[in-house]
């Protein structure tokens, strides 16, 4: 037989409201609002936070682009077209030097006519931080030469190679980024304000102008994108400016964005105007633009921000795809398409691979912005 444990029972008075009390913990969590929730949810995502901080880096290094840029934007080295990337280096014969390059040399090959570089071990070109380097107007404001860093006076810094004119890729690439990365955040405004107004209006009034909406929401997902997109930009003068172009390509890109979430705002509508405190509202003398924009749409304004981290990527492979085929922005404004479209040919590919070093930085964006999108998501859905 198993030994019978004894039986402890507290001789202490029943207290109910000591019972209920809640901790500290447990009362901020009944008492948060829903965007703690979410943001506590959010941290959760580990692989969400780390694609939010890479994003947050990228957005603002296009703020100081002149100054993390080596070189200025058009700087030309004619002694080093298509010079390969160079490598830092700490150690020199085996003793600590700092950041240095060796410099570069070439001799032409008369067989393959192609330059081959060579580095010159004996020499050491040491790294300028916080230095003066090429001039660049900031922002257009006014005119300065402050670098994070340069190279040597004597020397040279392509950490990712040349183009075919000799310009540094990693200071096109990084100011390149300056258009990519809002093109995509200039294009979803256009398509939010344009999926919210329009589904909104479906969802809430339904009836004809429902079936309206629908209808045309059902053609304009049946033309095949890319080949819309092609002949739109086409479409754009070729004597307009580089900024018309750029705003062109923005507004194309956002009005061809917004019929899916205009489909999500219409399903969502449709399912709370019958709640009780939208007929409340409505029975009161509330407008619709009032009871949509008070009532409704904060119910689910979590989810449209993740639509939106998953729509910007959309928008910026496609100013990449435009601009690769020669149909989006045109030189001499800098993007990750325009930079692309230099390496077209076989030749490129075969003889100098670091002209496709600007596919990196569109896919860490496009996988950093779907990886935010999963984490929001997850966090704004109560029942997950």
């Amino acid at each position: 037989m198993s030994e019978r444990l004894e039986h402890f029972v507290s001789s202490a008075a029943f207290d109910p409201v000591e019972v209920e009390k809640l901790t500290p913990e447990q009362e901020q969590y009944y008492l948060a609002s829903q965007w703690q929730m979410m943001w506590w949810r959010f941290k959760g995502h580990r692989l969400a936070v780390i694609a939010g901080l890479v994003l947050l880096l990228s957005y603002a290094s296009i703020l100081i682009s002149e100054v993390i840029a080596p070189y200025a934007l058009h700087s030309r080295h004619t002694d080093y077209i298509y010079a390969p990337p160079q490598s830092v280096h700490l150690f020199h014969e085996g003793d600590f030097v700092g950041p240095f390059v060796y410099p570069l040399s070439y001799k032409l090959n008369f067989q393959t006519l192609k330059r081959e570089y060579t580095e010159d071990t004996s020499t050491v070109r040491p790294l300028r931080f916080f230095c003066s380097g090429d001039g660049y107007e900031f922002w257009g404001l006014f005119d300065a030469s402050f670098h994070l860093v340069c190279p040597d006076e004597q020397g040279t810094l392509f950490l990712m190679g040349t183009d075919r004119l000799g310009r540094d890729m990693l200071s096109r690439l990084i100011y390149g980024a300056r258009i990519s990365l809002t093109v995509g955040l200039l294009g979803i405004t256009i398509s939010f304000v344009l999926g919210i107004t329009i589904g909104g209006m479906a969802g809430y009034f339904g009836g004809w102008v429902d079936s309206s909406v629908q209808r045309v929401i059902e053609i304009l997902k049946s033309l095949p994108e890319l080949p819309l997109w092609m002949a739109l930009s086409a479409a754009l003068p070729a004597n307009w400016s580089p900024i018309l172009i750029y705003l062109g390509i923005t507004i194309i890109l956002g009005l061809l964005d917004w019929p899916g979430l205009a489909r999500a705002v219409r399903s969502k509508l449709l399912a709370l105007r019958e709640e009780d405190y939208a007929v409340a509202a409505r029975l009161m003398g509330s407008s619709p633009t009032h009871i949509i924009s008070r009532h409704l749409l904060p119910n689910f304004m979590s989810h449209l921000i993740a639509s939106a981290t998953l729509s910007v990527p959309s928008m910026i492979l496609g100013e990449t795809a435009l601009s690769f085929l020669g149909l989006g922005l045109r030189p001499p404004i800098t993007s990750w398409g325009v930079l692309l479209s230099e390496a077209q040919n076989i030749e490129a590919v075969a003889l100098y691979p670091w002209l496709m070093v600007p596919m990196l930085p569109v896919v860490i964006v496009v996988l950093a912005f779907n990886f935010l999108g999963d984490g929001l998501r997850d966090a704004a859905d109560p029942y997950d």
